[in-house]
């Protein structure tokens, strides 16, 4: 069982402090969270060829991940983000991305054979941010092979994690996130995002009547403290989640997704894993950072 998931990793600085840098991004939490739980999960991105990408990649492997399709670039390397915390657990970001490697991982060489691979794998999974790094052309082949897959009956999962500073304006994301739910099997949106992203007010089953519209099939909204959404071809449904104390609010969507994803890849059906993903959710948001600390290293470059 084979998972390929498609992003931007990069280096993380972080409020709370700690030695050494880390290393962090949405797709990226997906994927160490699968791998953890026993899962063959490719991540497909591109670094450089200096120390640092080099200490990344081992780290990865050091997870479990499938490091085959980390692509290098010879000119370019990993972005940096930086954490704030607030009082209250909710994180604010700044990044240093524009000359990040990923965003131009589908013009290195080998990224034909990293496509060709993920057509017959069992899941494909992306964000709106993947789409936003990796320009229009690597947009487009990422798109193609979500179209590809969905048309064969193989599944594509799809989060429109939003951020608006990678974007020129807000209809070109809208245009590009609506296009990802039509290619996508399984919707992965959270409410924020989608009224930020839309700029209304949207409750959960309207998101999730968006998304059907789009042409994706099932789709689960995160509604946050108040649980998620689950709407599917025969049903609706919301699921809340029990109180919990946040310490830190990173990741956990990423976190979610990968619990539920993990549930469905490995036999649970809908209520099951939402439960999964609820409780991997809940367990992140009481630890600070995306990925335990203590089980997630510093970076050591060679």
């Amino acid at each position: 069982m084979k998972t390929f998931i498609v992003g931007e990793a990069m280096l993380e600085y972080h409020s709370h402090g700690g030695t050494g840098l880390r290393y962090g991004g949405d797709t990226l939490n997906t994927a160490i969270h699968m791998a953890r739980r026993g899962l063959d999960v490719a991540y497909v991105t591109a670094v450089g060829t200096d120390p640092v990408s080099d200490a990344l990649v081992r780290a990865w492997a050091e997870e479990g991940i499938d490091v085959t399709h980390v692509h290098r670039h010879p000119d370019r390397s990993p972005g940096i983000y930086a954490i704030h915390l607030d009082a209250a657990g909710e994180r604010s970001f700044l990044y240093w991305r524009d000359a990040s490697a990923a965003r131009e991982m589908f013009a290195l060489p080998g990224m034909e054979r990293t496509l060709a691979a993920a057509q017959d794998c069992d899941l494909v999974y992306f964000s709106l941010i993947s789409l936003a790094v990796i320009g229009d052309a690597g947009r487009e082949a990422l798109l193609g092979l979500a179209r590809a897959r969905k048309a064969a009956g193989r599944a594509v999962a799809y989060d429109s994690n939003y951020r608006p500073r990678l974007w020129p304006d807000a209809g070109q994301a809208q245009a590009a996130s609506l296009a990802a739910a039509g290619a996508a099997t399984i919707g992965l949106p959270t409410n924020v995002d989608e009224r930020e992203l839309f700029a209304d007010a949207a409750d959960e089953p309207a998101i999730a009547a968006r998304w059907h519209a789009a042409g994706c099939d099932e789709v689960i909204v995160k509604a946050g403290e108040r649980g998620c959404f689950h709407s599917g071809p025969d049903c609706a449904q919301a699921f809340p989640v029990a109180p919990v104390r946040v310490v830190d609010s990173s990741g956990a969507g990423d976190a979610f997704n990968a619990g539920y994803l993990h549930a469905r890849l490995t036999g649970a059906d809908r209520d099951r894993a939402i439960a999964a993903g609820q409780a991997l959710a809940a367990e992140t948001l009481g630890h600070l950072g995306a990925i335990e600390v203590g089980r997630r290293r510093a970076l050591n470059p060679a």
